[in-house]
């Protein structure tokens, strides 16, 4: 596609339409990913500390990346 045949008034049409609420929930669900990543991260690090280990013994062990 060149750029000759983009129809400008249809470009400007879409930028009219375009809502702010379309892009928010667009990011929502990377919000609930990082969390749950953190959460079992966390988690992690609380069984290591129960268990006894060092943090360095962890990441020897394979446990912590």
């Amino acid at each position: 596609m060149s750029i000759n045949s983009i129809d400008h008034d249809e470009m400007t049409n879409i930028t009219n339409k375009w809502d702010f609420m379309d892009e928010v929930e667009t990011q929502r669900p990377v919000k609930h990913l990082k969390s749950a990543e953190a959460r079992r991260r966390i988690e992690t690090l609380r069984e290591i500390r129960e268990s006894g280990l060092t943090i360095e013994e962890a990441k020897e062990l394979g446990l912590l990346h």
